[in-house]
């Protein structure tokens, strides 16, 4: 029991991004393509937040040439290099789905004013 405790402090970040629904990110996610990588920018609102501890995943939506994308990245991969937060959200929800299918300034969360 210790070893598989031991094991996954091992696997979490130390620097763990703080991300919350409702905010607009800017993920940083490295990329390989053949012996090449590269760091590709995914900028969107958080939409879900599931499990907790190693297993934790965010989920990113944005709409690109009118086609809603949606991808989930897990908090402790080593390919997420960074999480800078654009502008946080005030939601009063734990899950954002009915953004799906809200189409234009409907689809906008409003900011949170510090």
């Amino acid at each position: 029991m210790d070893a598989i405790k031991l094991m996954t402090e091992g696997m979490l970040k130390a620097d763990k991004p703080v991300v919350n629904v409702g905010d607009t990110v800017r993920v940083h996610v490295r990329i390989k393509e053949g012996e090449r990588e590269r760091i590709q920018v995914f900028e969107g609102t958080v939409i879900a937040k599931k499990h907790g501890g190693i297993n934790e995943t965010f989920t990113v939506r944005r709409v690109a040439y009118g086609c809603g994308v949606e991808r989930v990245f897990p908090i402790n991969s080593p390919f997420v290099e960074k999480v800078e937060t654009v502008r946080t959200g005030r939601v009063r929800r734990a899950k954002l789905f009915y953004l799906r299918d809200r189409v234009g300034k409907a689809a906008k969360v409003k900011e949170k004013i510090k």
